[in-house]
């Protein structure tokens, strides 16, 4: 029986594009970090699925609504197919965070989509974030956490506990070589 292909999935604010206080609200204020969509266009080129799994409360604070996300989402994956790169599914929780669901991280229900939707096991998942929340919603299915340093991640890193031996990386470059290295090493 083959292997499923290995699914990465991607927290979007923070790993992918600059982080807000205020919420990304339009399309213009969607702001792509340095060197993340070459790593999402290096990881889709090497086979991996790629998918977003992200929470999106300001959905449920009145900030925006579906469309606006959608319009914020299709200039994403534009940009991403500008830089040779694809997203294969893009998973949200539009809830706030006292609504009590089972999609907003640190709930797995959003990895559990992810998972469905690709047929993939948690043990060919890696999740890559950069806060608390992604790490404990990877390690609630047993997928594999990555931490960057981008967005919230530096931050996340100072609290993390001295025995916790998260992976941390600097940004999602460093994973998505780390990554291809490994895959291209069995």
């Amino acid at each position: 029986m083959t292997q499923p292909a290995p699914v990465i999935v991607l927290d979007r604010d923070g790993v992918i594009n600059a982080d807000s206080t205020e919420y990304i609200k339009t399309p213009d204020e969607w702001r792509p970090l340095p060197g993340a969509l070459q790593a999402i266009a290096a990881l889709s080129q090497a086979g991996y699925t790629v998918a977003v799994a992200t929470n999106q409360s300001g959905l449920a604070r009145g900030l925006f609504d579906a469309a606006t996300l959608g319009r914020i989402h299709e200039r994403m994956l534009n940009e991403v197919a500008a830089a040779g790169g694809r997203i294969d599914g893009i998973f949200y929780c539009p809830h706030g965070p006292d609504d009590g669901c089972e999609c907003r991280k640190p709930a797995p229900g959003l990895l559990l989509q992810v998972a469905e939707r690709f047929a993939s096991g948690f043990g060919h998942m890696v999740f890559i974030g950069d806060s608390a929340r992604d790490v404990a919603a990877a390690r609630a299915v047993g997928a594999r956490p990555l931490l960057v340093r981008t967005g919230n991640g530096a931050t996340t890193e100072q609290q993390l506990a001295a025995d916790d031996r998260l992976e941390v990386v600097a940004d999602l470059a460093a994973a998505a070589a780390r990554l291809i290295s490994e895959r291209e090493a069995h």
